[in-house]
């Protein structure tokens, strides 16, 4: 990791207006911001570490743990809470054997909730990879779902 964090930050100059690109661009290479990529981060720009997570974590697009092989995003705007996305989510919780938020051990899996996907119509939305919807998401579907990942024949959108 730390290889890939140093010839990522090389390119850029040591000044501090560098910092939110730099852990752009580790986070797009390294899948999160870990500790150890802070610290790189640090070094090189001659900044603490707090200051560092200071500015990263008050911007949502950053995460500070690995993620998992499949994002698994759950919608919960107001048509998909309303039509039972919380209900979803709880399945995909029992299901994934994590919380909101968290990484399966194996890290197949991470699991997030989204204020809104933009497919209102569909409600209630799962997202998986960013690329494949799964609309009128019921409870009963959770497992197969979930099934197409875990034996590697996800599907693309459509």
């Amino acid at each position: 990791m730390s290889k890939k964090v140093k010839e990522v930050i090389a390119k850029f100059s040591r000044e501090r207006s560098n910092l939110i690109p730099i852990l752009q661009k580790v986070q797009a290479v390294a899948g999160y911001l870990s500790p150890e990529a802070i610290t790189e981060i640090s070094r090189f720009l001659g900044i603490t570490e707090n200051d560092i997570y200071s500015v990263a974590s008050f911007y949502a697009q950053f995460r500070f743990t690995r993620p998992g092989e499949h994002s698994v995003k759950v919608c919960l705007g107001t048509a998909c809470h309303v039509r039972g996305g919380e209900l979803i989510l709880d399945s995909l919780e029992r299901e994934l054997n994590v919380k909101t938020g968290q990484v399966t051990g194996d890290y197949k899996f991470d699991l997030e909730r989204v204020a809104c996907v933009g497919c209102c119509a569909l409600a209630p939305v799962v997202v998986i990879d960013q690329q494949d919807v799964f609309g009128k998401m019921t409870q009963g579907r959770v497992k197969e779902m979930l099934a197409q990942y875990k034996k590697g024949t996800g599907r693309k959108a459509k």
